[in-house]
């Protein structure tokens, strides 16, 4: 089986001992994802806009592989605040509005003081 390693290209996270995404087989891991803009810093304002520039860079990490949302089948949310449940839901329901794969969420502490990380699992035979 061959595997291919997607690298790092966001100057906010270039550095990392990581990934962005790795393709074994057809399966694709990204890497968590955060609410960075393109010149790797965390973007302004409430988990709306976090979940939303952490989706798209979710995205992007996945059409780098080939991907795209359609082919998810397994997100895992972290959410700094459970309090941003339902308005997070909102968000994702907009990413992930016909395909709807199968997620985790859970609370807890981000590292880099964002509100929310997202990681995804693709499938592309």
């Amino acid at each position: 089986m061959a595997i291919d390693y997607f690298a790092e290209d966001n100057p906010g996270t270039r550095t990392l001992p990581r990934s962005l995404a790795t393709k074994a087989g057809d399966f694709v891991f990204v890497s968590g994802q955060v609410a960075r803009n393109e010149d790797g810093s965390i973007v302004a304002g409430g988990i709306e806009a976090h979940a939303r520039q952490t989706l798209r860079n979710v995205a992007h990490v996945l059409a780098l592989a080939g991907c795209t949302l359609e082919d998810v089948v397994k997100t895992t949310v972290w959410l700094e605040d459970a309090r941003d449940f339902d308005e997070f839901n909102r968000v994702y329901g907009e990413f992930f509005c016909a395909n709807k794969p199968s997620r985790s969420t859970l609370e807890a502490k981000n590292m880099v003081g964002t509100k929310v990380e997202i990681e995804v699992i693709a499938y592309k035979p």
